[in-house]
């Protein structure tokens, strides 16, 4: 996978977009949210970033936390999609699918070499 550094701007955009998709996919915690981010191409996400996130979804009604014993560890938060995350979530992808391309259309015919 080529390696992108996604502006942080961009990624303050899209990152609970990015949460709610990764969570419609089966319950996790955090640090696998954040490996995941990554392994995805998005790019590394500080915990600065990501925690706060998580914890606005969860007190906006879209994400469910439940504390679970960790495997001879500190606990872990674990994070579920809402039904009305599963709403917004729908919302979200359908506006940056539209919004995404309108600038693939923007974009075509730049890039390298391209005067």
């Amino acid at each position: 996978m080529v390696e992108v550094n996604v502006p942080s701007a961009w990624l303050r955009g899209i990152l609970d977009l990015c949460l709610l998709a990764l969570v419609a996919s089966g319950e996790a915690y955090g640090y696998e949210l954040m490996r995941r981010l990554e392994g995805s191409g998005i790019g590394p996400v500080p915990g600065g970033s990501l925690y706060p996130a998580l914890l606005r979804l969860e007190e906006q009604g879209l994400l469910a936390a439940d504390w679970r014993a960790g495997d001879g560890g500190p606990g872990r938060k674990y994070y579920a999609l809402t039904p009305e995350g599963r709403r917004q979530l729908d919302v979200e992808a359908d506006t940056w699918r539209h919004f995404s391309g309108a600038l693939q259309g923007l974009l075509t015919g730049v890039g390298a070499g391209t005067p």
